[in-house]
């Protein structure tokens, strides 16, 4: 049989949103390294954030291509140009572009039709996936951009509703049946799932987690030293799942490491050259990810936190916000050559790697989380919302290699939440940064960043989980030829 008839053709549905677009390309990368036929399906203006390391990778010789169809931005009432979750601004916005992402059957099922591939890995949110796979017969994989302990908490959570035995908002609950007693409140939950009343959202999640339950499998982005026992709760439970992360580890070279989820990097020489001119792991990274809404308040505790601290820092906040609001005048060139703030997207794999960071105050998005843990690097963790407030457990209770800075209360938007003060976020960064304590996270987070490395390496845990999936759909693409 010869290659082009035998070669295994993947499709990859990525969610359009940072978190979940950035790792699902990087996974489609290396399936198509390992000898398969790639195709992502996204939108014209997700396409543009990755088409040149897809095009780099075709003149390496990867059989991988993008066909795009338009976002029914009017259908779904939306304005223009809002193709991706980051581009919504309210929670209204968020709904219709969730519901929008129905519209998109059509047109994809159109192109599986003209290609035949013999895999659909897709986001959980494309809940129709599942039928439209039934229909041709081929297996449907979920990717949802988090761990195995956040999924193993999530459903557990929803199993036993241990939230809705509790007399109030603060009173704290075991979420039951996991491999560590883990403590959660009902404020760090989100709305949908802290009562029993239905919703849009409730059905939207009802819908994904069927979606979840009902698929061949999981592609997970972790390995299997990172969260061991959750690895096997998960099996355990007869759900079928790879770990083949973490999977930024994927890019090799630096140009792909700073374009990696954006067009371009416009700080990296910048923001590199500063950290050369730095003791190593004497800088704290801060970034809250690019979905955070911080209060002005809130961003001017942190310039008081960051000064009083006397730490040397690297703090990235959103190109949108005017600093005028916020930054007490004279600020910068106060702490010009210890503190250096960024505006807009940062080449983060690439700063987190700099030998001169040693310590990461984070959103625990999975993404950066993982980054994180990858770099060898403690953090400080500040969740928001998502489901980062059960990520958050892993690094402080689990992993011991983070300091809480003390949120607690979910919030889609964080600028509606009474700010964490100066004191509160010094003395997690002082105690991450400082010490005995810091030195023993230091070195735990060292450790687990040298397994990280090992896990993609030729004959690492992830590595064997990528090629024992492979083995499978290539199984069953020939049974059923």
């Amino acid at each position: 049989m010869d290659r082009k008839t035998d070669q295994l053709h993947m499709y990859f549905l990525p969610m359009m949103a940072p978190g979940h677009m950035i790792p699902l390309v990087d996974i489609a990368r290396q399936f198509a390294r390992h000898g398969a036929k790639i195709t992502i399906i996204t939108t014209p203006l997700n396409a543009s954030t990755f088409s040149k390391a897809i095009q780099r990778d075709r003149e390496l010789g990867s059989d991988i291509s993008i066909r795009t169809t338009e976002f029914p931005c009017k259908e779904a009432g939306l304005p223009d140009g809002c193709e991706n979750i980051a581009s919504t601004t309210s929670t209204e916005m968020y709904l219709k572009f969730i519901m929008g992402l129905s519209l998109f059957q059509q047109p994809f099922e159109q192109f599986l039709e003209e290609d035949h591939p013999d895999c659909l890995v897709a986001a959980p949110q494309f809940s129709w996936a599942v039928d439209v796979a039934a229909k041709l017969g081929i297996p449907r994989i979920f990717f949802n951009g988090t761990g195995f302990f956040p999924l193993c908490a999530l459903h557990s959570l929803m199993e036993h509703t241990p939230h809705l035995k509790v007399e109030s908002e603060t009173e704290e609950f075991i979420i039951p049946g996991l491999p560590d007693t883990i403590k959660m409140s009902r404020q760090q939950l989100p709305d949908h799932l802290k009562y029993e009343t239905e919703s849009i959202i409730t059905e939207i999640v009802r819908n994904i987690m069927r979606a979840e339950m009902t698929s061949y499998g999981a592609i997970v982005n972790s390995f299997y030293e990172l969260e061991p026992y959750y690895v096997k709760h998960w099996e355990l439970e007869g759900r079928k799942a790879w770990h083949i992360g973490p999977v930024s580890l994927y890019n090799k070279d630096n140009e792909d490491k700073a374009q990696r989820g954006h067009g371009t990097s416009f700080c990296e020489h910048q923001c590199l050259d500063w950290l050369n001119t730095k003791e190593p792991k004497s800088v704290i990274y801060i970034c809250f990810g690019s979905m955070s809404v911080f209060s002005s308040a809130q961003l001017l505790e942190i310039a008081m936190a960051l000064e009083a601290s006397d730490q040397q820092f690297v703090w990235a906040t959103q190109d949108t916000i005017n600093e005028q609001t916020w930054l007490p005048e004279g600020f910068e060139e106060k702490l010009k050559g210890r503190g250096l703030i960024i505006k807009g997207w940062v080449p983060q794999v690439l700063i987190l790697d700099h030998e001169a960071i040693g310590g990461f105050v984070t959103h625990c998005g999975w993404n950066s989380l993982l980054e994180g843990v990858t770099a060898g690097v403690p953090m400080v963790t500040w969740p928001l919302s998502a489901e980062q407030f059960f990520n958050e457990k892993l690094p402080t209770e689990i992993l011991k290699i983070g300091v809480p800075v003390g949120a607690q209360a979910w919030s889609y938007r964080t600028d509606s939440t009474v700010p964490i003060n100066r004191e509160n976020i010094q003395r997690a960064i002082t105690k991450l940064m400082v010490g005995q304590e810091a030195e023993e996270m230091r070195s735990r987070a060292a450790a687990l960043g040298n397994l990280a490395k090992m896990a993609v390496e030729k004959g690492g845990s992830s590595d064997n989980s990528l090629g024992s999936l492979l083995e499978e759909l290539r199984k069953r693409k020939s049974s059923s030829n």
